[in-house]
């Protein structure tokens, strides 16, 4: 069993949240909806609590939730591909994925009553010195309002972003994934998973209308798939905004973000496919991150001249030495027709 670190939970009106020292994450959460309904839309890693987990990177031990990435992807050994740079597997500022704070323990602190802050110290050198969360329940209704503040060390460009996921029902189709189709997707420039069915380094819009591999095309906005895969796809150019109507459960998800800090959204479609363990063919989740990056291609990628910075989206952020950056977002539940 993977050892659990310091856990701090908030029971307000309408829900109770946990949070969890490991990576910041957000753990199990419960909203009350008007009707009394009970809606649980966060993701739990089914492993979380299985043997050997100890052994997992610190991502991976009890993946859940919600978190920030700073960075957000990271550096490896990818050689050039069409357009796409290369980049080397030893990596500019971290070795974890999705940067140091997502594989570390945070430290919780003081907050205003009706809050939970967390903080992590970086290492020294990091160009990034410290960062600073805080979760809020908003006590008029079921939502959640969240607060990031970067400190920065040194001079830097990085990718960042945020991981919210969540959880899926087991009814193929029945969460509808609802973006606009003026917006622009892009598939992944390589094999996300030897399970992948997307054609590779593609542009489409709308973002929903995904060519395969065999030739044939797909809507991708209801899931899961019928398909065990797993995807990813970069939406550019956002509006701040993401909805996602589960059908089966009666219930709607609803992201706001800071689209000038954030101009992406990744999808993660965990749709069973990884094989090897801790997944074993059984992890059914969706990722709506929003994300000023390249995919998860780490640094190097992201700050260089890619194909999606040469369409006018930002993939990469500046930082100046003693910046504190701040970003606030909110993810927050409704009752929805059952389709």
């Amino acid at each position: 069993m993977t050892k659990l670190g310091e856990t701090r939970s908030l029971v307000w009106a309408h829900g109770v949240v946990s949070v969890e020292s490991l990576g910041g994450m957000i753990g199990p959460t419960l909203f009350v909806l008007p009707d009394g309904r009970q809606v649980a839309p966060f993701q739990v890693a089914p492993w979380a609590n299985e043997p050997g987990g100890e052994a997992l990177p610190g991502i991976l031990k009890r993946l859940r939730g919600e978190w920030p990435c700073v960075p957000f992807g990271v550096d490896g050994d990818r050689p050039a591909n069409g357009d796409w740079p290369g980049s080397a597997a030893n990596p500019t500022v971290d070795t974890g994925p999705h940067g140091f704070s997502s594989n570390h323990d945070w430290q919780f602190e003081a907050a205003a009553d009706g809050s939970i802050g967390l903080s992590i110290a970086y290492p020294e050198g990091h160009p990034i010195k410290a960062l600073h969360r805080r979760v809020t329940p908003d006590p008029q209704t079921t939502a959640l309002d969240f607060e990031l503040v970067i400190e920065v060390r040194a001079d830097c460009t990085l990718p960042l972003g945020l991981h919210p996921s969540f959880r899926l029902p087991s009814k193929v189709g029945a969460l509808h994934i609802e973006v606009g189709d003026e917006i622009t997707g892009a598939t992944f420039p390589g094999p996300v998973d030897d399970t992948s069915i997307f054609q590779q380094g593609r542009f489409q819009t709308p973002w929903r209308d995904v060519a395969l591999k065999d030739g044939s095309q797909l809507d991708v906005s209801r899931v899961p798939l019928v398909q065990a895969t797993e995807e990813i796809l970069q939406l550019l150019d956002m509006p701040g905004t993401a909805s996602l109507w589960n059908s089966a459960e009666g219930y709607r998800v609803r992201l706001t973000w800071n689209k000038e800090h954030y101009p992406s959204a990744l999808l993660w479609m965990s749709n069973r496919g990884r094989q090897m363990a801790p997944w074993n063919g059984r992890h059914l989740a969706l990722g709506v991150e929003p994300i000023c990056s390249a995919f998860d291609l780490g640094p190097q990628i992201s700050v260089a001249d890619n194909p999606i910075s040469r369409r006018g989206t930002k993939t990469a952020r500046r930082f100046s030495a003693g910046e504190r950056f701040m970003t606030r977002y909110r993810i927050a539940v409704e009752a929805a027709e059952v389709a």
